[in-house]
């Protein structure tokens, strides 16, 4: 009887390890992973929460914006985001907050959709390669900006930081707690310098069903490259333009099998000129 009960409680390690959602990707559960929205947060523009004032790890003042990116039918009518010039792109704050010196960053790519991590990672370094590309005004002409740092990949548990910066960038996948949120980024930056010293940005594998590249659109599906290229204009300074704007990369709604956004328009690369 002493022999055999070692065997049992083995056998129920085993088991119960055996069970344990995969920390590999394929197999990990939906609920296991979830972000939550902050309740209570102000609104500065449709979709943008402002987050308040803190301190980043150097005890420098801080301020962070949360850009919340839902599909269309999910977003509250409103009258704001009416043309207010012929521009077609905007800033992250009034008179714009940029980077000033280049930040590594961090993505964890497991996620329950099954999406390849080698297409994660280079897809999100493809992406700032076009923001740093449109930096002067001119596309393919070899002249860039060095905006962002390079990027890698980790199995690390991710948080994106909504109460104070951290001091590192995380781009991940869970479950967003809000209802039809596609992806949220959250930018700090310093309200001296108005240089931004941090973002973070979740998409949400839970409400939605992910496409790669290989493909121009799957009906039923968010495509990575058109809200990840969306989503990084945020993360390096720039807002939602006019609703009237909606062939824009920033252009604040999507829909499924979308791409459009994959490539800047004309209103991103003028606004990505004139910040950087």
């Amino acid at each position: 009887m002493n022999r055999t009960v070692p065997l049992v409680v083995i056998t129920i390690l085993v088991f119960g390890f055996v069970m344990q959602p995969s920390v590999f990707g394929s197999n990990e559960k939906k609920e296991d992973k979830e972000f939550k929205i902050p309740p209570g947060l102000s609104e500065i523009a449709p979709g943008v929460f402002s987050l308040g004032k803190s301190k980043d790890v150097n005890g420098n003042e801080v301020e962070g914006i949360m850009f919340i990116h839902s599909k269309k039918e999910f977003v509250k009518p409103t009258g704001a985001g009416k043309p207010t010039g012929t521009t077609c792109y905007a800033f992250l704050t009034k008179g714009g907050v940029k980077w000033t010196t280049p930040e590594p960053w961090v993505v964890n790519p497991l996620n329950s959709g099954g999406l390849d991590s080698g297409f994660i990672l280079g897809n999100i370094a493809y992406n700032i390669a076009k923001w740093e590309d449109a930096s002067n005004g001119v596309i393919g002409d070899n002249i860039s900006v060095n905006i962002m740092g390079d990027g890698s990949s980790t199995n690390t548990v991710l948080v994106a930081d909504s109460a104070n910066p951290d001091n590192q960038n995380e781009i991940y996948f869970a479950n967003i707690s809000s209802s039809g949120t596609i992806a949220v980024t959250t930018t700090w930056y310093n309200t001296f310098t108005k240089q931004i010293v941090e973002m973070d940005q979740v998409f949400d594998d839970v409400d939605y069903d992910w496409s790669d590249s290989t493909v121009n659109g799957v009906a039923g599906k968010m495509d990575f490259e058109n809200i990840s290229n969306h989503e990084l204009g945020h993360g390096i300074g720039m807002g939602h333009p006019s609703d009237s704007c909606s062939n824009e990369t920033m252009y604040r709604y999507a829909s499924f099998a979308e791409t459009k956004k994959r490539d800047l328009n004309t209103g991103d690369i003028a606004g990505i000129n004139a910040l950087y």
